[in-house]
């Protein structure tokens, strides 16, 4: 079998380094890049990094304390 791309550590290593670099440099851009608010809290720096942070670890609980619960089965409900 051959070995993929992603198969080697480096590999991996290189494509995180890549990502947190583009996160970093559009961080440091939203505090030189003018913005068009509509709510005054929209101007701050990083409002939408910390946004999207929050609402995708609340997303994650509700799934897991609320959601899972109501969906779940029994291990031997099919049989």
């Amino acid at each position: 079998m051959s070995k993929h791309i992603w198969d080697e550590k480096k590999n991996i290593v290189t494509l995180l380094k890549i990502f947190f670099s583009i996160c970093v440099v559009l961080f440091a851009m939203d505090f030189v890049v003018a913005k068009e608010a509509h709510m005054p809290w929209e101007k701050w720096p990083g409002f939408y990094a910390v946004y999207g942070l929050v609402a995708c670890v609340i997303l994650v609980l509700v799934s897991k304390y609320v959601l899972r619960p109501l969906v779940k089965r029994d291990e031997d409900y099919y049989e």
